[in-house]
């Protein structure tokens, strides 16, 4: 009768230490699916112009970057106006963006502007569209 206990105790306590193992497998299975990167995989002028990097931004403009290109669903006209980086802003209006566009929750570059309080921008941008409509 001992010994049936210990071997069904052995077996209890191995089949115990299989289940955690395989709980613990599935969990960094899961884990490792949650990581993302949007930094890695994001657009390098939109990057310039969060970062304030104006000759960086000028450059790639050069190089053919597409001013009005989206993403995480803005333009870079977008992300300049609620950063109030005017001086990028300017460039960016210079070679081509499109002020009307909106982004995919139907805001516009003079939106974030104003509610990111970027005076400068909002300034550059009314300027801008006033001129546009002359």
């Amino acid at each position: 009768m001992k010994k049936t206990i210990i071997l069904s105790v052995i077996a209890l306590a191995f089949s115990v230490v299989q289940l955690n193992a395989n709980t613990l497998n599935n969990q960094s299975a899961s884990q490792k699916a949650e990581i993302s990167t949007p930094i890695a995989f994001s657009n390098p002028l939109h990057m310039a112009v969060v970062q304030g990097d104006l000759e960086t931004v000028k450059r790639l403009i050069e190089l053919g970057s597409n001013v009005n290109e989206k993403w995480n669903g803005m333009t870079p006209a977008m992300y300049a106006a609620r950063y109030n980086n005017a001086a990028i802003l300017k460039v960016l209006i210079n070679n081509g963006a499109n002020l009307k566009l909106k982004c995919d929750k139907g805001h516009t570059a003079k939106y974030y502007a104003k509610v990111s309080h970027a005076t400068d921008a909002e300034k550059i941008i009314t300027e801008a569209l006033s001129k546009k409509k002359s």
